[in-house]
């Protein structure tokens, strides 16, 4: 089997790369893996097992129609994580956000359909769904996004939704809750307030730092979207919950006592604009059709990356700059 990845060297697509080539999924022990990446400020091939025999790399753009193309043919399944994906960045500058999430996932979806390819599995996030006060989404929840990054990835939603319809395109759709782990950049909460507090700075709490987000580890999510591209079914979303929801502040505060430092070391900041309150998702549908469930308890897999940035400091180091 091949598998085309597109944003491979990132954090989520380079952790599900170097999984599949370790032979941690069942009966992909020969799979050959195309990590496509435009190496952007987050993309790196460090994180990449190179030299291997089963791995090649393409440096290049999902926006680049004449490079999928060529990248393309012969490879039975693509998923597709690459994307811009950091809030903050997105309400300063919208623009690269709705060219690599909708353009990039719509000139995708043209040259998988131009190659024949047999299954495709389009990574999305829970924060399409907008905020939720109480409950949780189900996959037929509106799409009510907030930020213009939540935006440009609900249009990519829709724009996988009529290649399915129209086309008939072998495609699903993940939704995800939000991913800690290795090799994460440090411009998201946990690896920023983790190498802050490691190097002697204050970590920014947002607002009244009330904030509730559900968390999972980044190898439990890769599993999840595994699961889906072998056995999901084409046209249909999964939600992928890691089942752990904490507020901001309580997972500050957790940050705090395993990094051995107090709240002296917390620097209150104005709110971000739109901020959502509360996401929380219902994957009840992943776990009944597929046996999806996660397999890391968010304490234990919080201390074990607050000892990996502690570990790996040569490498978080040069993205602090």
């Amino acid at each position: 089997m091949r598998i085309l990845v597109t944003g491979g060297a990132g954090f989520i697509g380079s952790h599900y790369v170097r999984t599949l080539l370790d032979g941690a999924y069942p009966d992909h022990g020969d799979t050959r893996v195309t990590v496509f990446d435009k190496l952007t400020y987050a993309g790196d091939r460090g994180k990449l097992p190179e030299p291997h025999p089963r791995l090649t790399f393409v440096q290049g753009d999902v926006c680049d129609a004449d490079a999928l193309l060529a990248a393309l043919p012969g490879h039975d399944a693509v998923v597709h994580f690459a994307a811009e994906s950091h809030v903050d960045r997105s309400l300063a500058s919208a623009r690269e956000f709705f060219t690599t999430n909708v353009l990039g996932t719509q000139t995708l979806l043209d040259c998988c359909r131009r190659t024949g390819v047999d299954r495709i599995v389009h990574v999305s996030t829970d924060e399409v769904y907008g905020t939720i006060d109480e409950g949780s989404w189900t996959e037929d929840h509106p799409l009510l996004p907030n930020s213009p990054y939540a935006a440009s990835k609900a249009a990519s939603d829709l724009a996988v939704r009529a290649y399915f319809r129209s086309h008939d395109l072998p495609v699903m759709i993940t939704r995800c809750c939000n991913n800690y782990g290795p090799y994460q950049y440090t411009e998201k909460v946990i690896p920023l307030f983790v190498t802050n507090l490691l190097s002697g700075r204050d970590v920014p709490l947002y607002g009244d730092g009330l904030n509730v987000r559900e968390w999972i580890h980044v190898d439990d999510h890769c599993r999840a979207v595994q699961l889906v591209l072998e056995n999901g079914r084409p046209g249909e979303v999964y939600n992928i919950g890691g089942g752990t929801e904490i507020t901001n502040r309580e997972l500050t505060k957790q940050l705090l006592e395993l990094c051995g430092e107090g709240w002296d070391r917390v620097r209150h900041v104005t709110d971000r604009k739109a901020h959502d309150r509360r996401y929380s998702l219902d994957d009840t549908k992943i776990r009944r059709e597929l046996g999806y469930q996660p397999a890391i308890a968010f304490e234990q897999g919080l201390a074990d990356i607050v000892k990996w940035y502690r570990d790996n400091r040569d490498w978080w180091d040069k993205t602090t700059r």
